[in-house]
């Protein structure tokens, strides 16, 4: 794992009484997959998690194993069960597992669960993101909030980048995808070796 520099740089947003807050300590999807499969119990999921995570929040998804229910009709309910069942049962070894995780990579844990067909989120963060936006940007948000489709601007913004996210979603994982070569590129160039 790498960490932020201690001399001020690699800062962002501000925290408590103005001061600035600290960059996350620099990680891997690959790097916070073995932390937490190192961490679980082996019983808990079917297979090795899947870890998605940003500068603000780590999802942890396990899949569980599907109810045995025959034919009935009703397998989203016993799938939906099965998942309330283990968020019930493992909640204090979560939260001791996120408290860790959150002091090791300074982001908040967040899980989701999949059984069968049913899939759900719970924990999740919903951080709050200041932007400053033009008069015709803003009279964008208004027109959502005036045709129904938000109840606010922080609505109306968040169905935007909605919009963006399910409808440019091969281009958003172009960019995702360039992004993490630059970034393997960046790790084995020279600031890499002298750090080593």
């Amino acid at each position: 794992m790498r960490f932020p520099p201690q001399d001020g740089r690699g800062r962002r947003g501000r925290g408590p009484g103005g001061r600035r807050q600290a960059e996350p300590p620099t990680t891997t999807a690959d790097e916070l997959a073995a932390w937490f499969t190192g961490s679980l119990p082996d019983g808990w999921f079917t297979g090795p998690v899947t870890v998605t995570f940003d500068r603000d929040e780590i999802l942890v998804t396990g899949n569980l194993a599907a109810p045995n229910v025959g034919d009935n009709p009703s397998i989203g309910i016993a799938e939906q069960a099965r998942i309330d069942a283990f968020r019930d049962d493992t909640r204090d070894q979560r939260m001791a597992i996120a408290q860790r995780a959150q002091h090791t990579f300074h982001r908040v844990v967040s899980w989701a669960a999949t059984c069968g067909d049913t899939e759900v989120h719970f924990t999740v963060a919903n951080v709050p993101v200041m932007t400053r936006l033009r008069m015709e940007n803003r009279a964008t948000l208004d027109t959502l909030i005036d045709a129904g489709v938000a109840r606010s601007r922080s609505e109306a913004l968040a169905w935007c980048v909605q919009m963006v996210a399910d409808n440019e979603a091969e281009w958003l994982g172009e960019l995702r995808s360039a992004m993490s070569a630059v970034d393997e590129a960046r790790a084995k160039g020279p600031a890499a070796s002298r750090n080593s």
